[in-house]
C-alpha cells in the first residue's frame, strides 16, 4: 500500500485522480502518464487511445472480495523465481474460470469497458511478490488477442512501456493458424525479453497504477511496446518514490 505525506505531489495527483469521474474511458489519465524522450506527436496520440487507465474502478469492498475469492487458492503456491520465458520473478499464478457472482459482475464490467465482444473464458491471476519484477516484454499474440486489461490490487506500481523495434515485434500479421515454420521463427522474436536494455536514443512512457485501477492495453500499446511493472528499488513516477508492497493483478485477454 501506498504511505504517502499528505502533502506529497504524489499524493496530490492521487487525490485529483481519485476525484476525477471517468467520463470518457477512451483518453488515458493525463496524470498517470509521464512520456519520456523525444514522441513523434502522431505515436503519441496512438499511445493515449490505446493505452488507458481508469482509476478506483473498483470500490474498496470489491477489492476485498476479489482477493477473498483467489486468497486461499494463491497462499497454497510458492513464489516462483523463474519463468519460461524469464520475463517474471518471484510470482505465482493461476487461471480461473467460475466466479463468485459478485466478482463475475466485475468482470463483466471489465468485458464491457475494455473489450469490442467477448473474453477469454480463463482469466489469469498473476501474484507478484513485493520484491518480484516483471522484466520488459513483447505479448505474443499467439497466446492473446489484441487487447489486455487488468485490475490492480493491493499495491500501487509503475508500468513503463518501451518503443521498440517496430519491425520485429510487429504483430498484426501473424495468425497462429500459420505453418509451424512460420510461428516457430516470429514466436522466437516476440515472446522473449528484447537484448536491448538501455533506454537511450528511445521514448517510452512511465504509467502510474494505483491500487484498484484498471488499465487496457492494445493494438500498438500492444505490439510495439515492451511493458514491464518497475522492480521496487526502481518504483517511481515522475521522480517520486511509490513503494511497491505484494500486487495481484486481474487480467483478462480476448481471443488470438
Amino acid at each position: 500500500m501506498l504511505i504517502l505525506n499528505k502533502c506529497s505531489p504524489l499524493r496530490q495527483i492521487l487525490r485529483r485522480c481519485h476525484r476525477q469521474v471517468v467520463e470518457n474511458s477512451k483518453v488515458v489519465n493525463k496524470n498517470l502518464t509521464a512520456f519520456m524522450g523525444k514522441w513523434p506527436e502522431e505515436e503519441q496520440q496512438d499511445f493515449r487511445l490505446h493505452m488507458r487507465i481508469i482509476t478506483d474502478f473498483i470500490s474498496e469492498l470489491e477489492e476485498q472480495q476479489l482477493h477473498e475469492e483467489i486468497e486461499p487458492y494463491m497462499s497454497r503456491l510458492r513464489y516462483e523465481f523463474d519463468h519460461w520465458d524469464d520475463a517474471i520473478h518471484g510470482f505465482r499464478e493461476t487461471e480461473r474460470k467460475k466466479w463468485f457472482p459478485h466478482n463475475r459482475e466485475v468482470l463483466e464490467r471489465v468485458r464491457q469497458v475494455a473489450f469490442e465482444g467477448a473474453i477469454m473464458p480463463y482469466v489469469h491471476i498473476l501474484d507478484l511478490a513485493a520484491d518480484g519484477v516483471i522484466k520488459p516484454h513483447v505479448d505474443s499474440t499467439r497466446y492473446c488477442g489484441t487487447t489486455i486489461s487488468g485490475i490492480s490490487l493491493l499495491s500501487d506500481s509503475v508500468m513503463r512501456l518501451v518503443r521498440t523495434d517496430a519491425q520485429r515485434y510487429q504483430q498484426s500479421g501473424t495468425n497462429a493458424k500459420e505453418t509451424d515454420s512460420q510461428d516457430a521463427d516470429s514466436d522466437a522474436a516476440y515472446r522473449h525479453q528484447p537484448k536491448e536494455a538501455s533506454l537511450e536514443n528511445k521514448f517510452y512512457a512511465d504509467l502510474l497504477l494505483p491500487r484498484r485501477s484498471l488499465y487496457i492495453m492494445s493494438h500498438t500499446a500492444r505490439y510495439n511496446f515492451t511493458h514491464e511493472i518497475l522492480a521496487k528499488e526502481h518504483s517511481q513516477f515522475q521522480g517520486m518514490p511509490v513503494p511497491k508492497t505484494r500486487r495481484i493483478s486481474i487480467i483478462c485477454r480476448n481471443e488470438p
